[in-house]
């Protein structure tokens, strides 16, 4: 099995309906992205179409039910079943997302926001801590797509990602989508986000698409369905951050009306351009 250190390049959520098309021409992407818990049984068809790909691909484990930013103490079993994952494939990337998913023992099977307060701050870099030293590995954690502010969060979420680098050491996955959608929904800016995060410690970028829905005072409200084709403002969003950042890996997620292969590797072409014409234009600014 080989390792990839990555710091680049452009690649897809992998969906198993894909797995033959993929194989045939391994070279139409430079990395792959698995939703963690999906490979949480020990063997089947999911398994066995990972080890074979993994052996060509780069691979980058996303996790979306830890629960991290959750009042709860992180469970054992999934943590346990986490490591065992990451162990047997050897990663590239690991990341997880800054919500909370459990209440009474309860798995709530969604990514629910948190506060940003000076108390789920400290869990959450506890937590953070628990996982890192379980993983023995930096981890990313992924911003969310927020619709609603809370009067007890005392620091924008772009302070408080922030501030969670700083006291936990992890890095931070950019969804550049959510990003839209958070600032669109709750009357954030981009600029001002990309100002405060340290956009060094940014180690892969997430691209999707997302649908938009009338609200009763005329307006619109942003929901991130991964069930389209990447927006264009979400490009030049990318194309932005590009400039300002450089090169990361880079995912396209399309995980509801998921399309044929031919037409995703489209919008990793249109990635792969984006990251040729940053390497380029900073190249020719040194």
């Amino acid at each position: 099995m080989h390792y990839f250190p990555l710091t680049r390049g452009a690649g897809v959520g992998f969906k198993p309906q894909h797995f033959e098309a993929l194989l045939a021409n391994t070279s139409a992407v430079d990395l792959l992205e698995i939703h963690a818990e999906n490979y949480f049984g020990e063997g089947g068809i999911l398994h066995h179409q990972l080890e074979q790909l993994q052996t060509e691909l780069p691979l980058s484990i996303h996790g979306v039910g830890l629960s991290l930013g959750g009042a709860e103490a992180l469970n054992p079993q999934h943590l346990r079943q986490l490591q065992r994952l990451c162990e047997r494939y050897r990663p590239a990337l690991v990341s997880e997302h800054l919500a909370w998913a459990f209440s009474d023992g309860q798995f709530l099977a969604d990514l629910l926001p948190v506060v940003y307060s000076s108390e789920v701050l400290d869990r959450t870099v506890d937590h953070i801590a628990q996982l890192q030293d379980t993983l023995g590995r930096r981890i990313l954690i992924e911003n969310p797509a927020t619709y609603l502010t809370f009067a007890q969060s005392e620091l924008p979420e772009a302070e408080f990602l922030a501030a969670l680098v700083q006291r936990s050491g992890c890095g931070l996955l950019l969804d550049l989508n959510n990003l839209l959608i958070s600032c669109h929904n709750n009357g954030g800016r981009v600029d001002s986000y990309l100002q405060t995060i340290p956009l060094d410690d940014v180690g892969e970028v997430h691209l999707a698409g997302h649908s938009v829905k009338p609200v009763a005072n005329g307006g619109t409200l942003l929901i991130d369905d991964h069930g389209s084709a990447v927006d264009s403002a979400t490009w030049a969003l990318y194309s932005h951050f590009l400039h300002i950042a450089g090169s990361r890996p880079t995912i396209i997620e399309w995980d509801n009306d998921v399309p044929c292969w031919s037409r995703l590797v489209q919008e990793v072409d249109v990635a792969r351009a984006c990251l040729l014409e940053s390497d380029r234009t900073r190249e020719a600014t040194r």
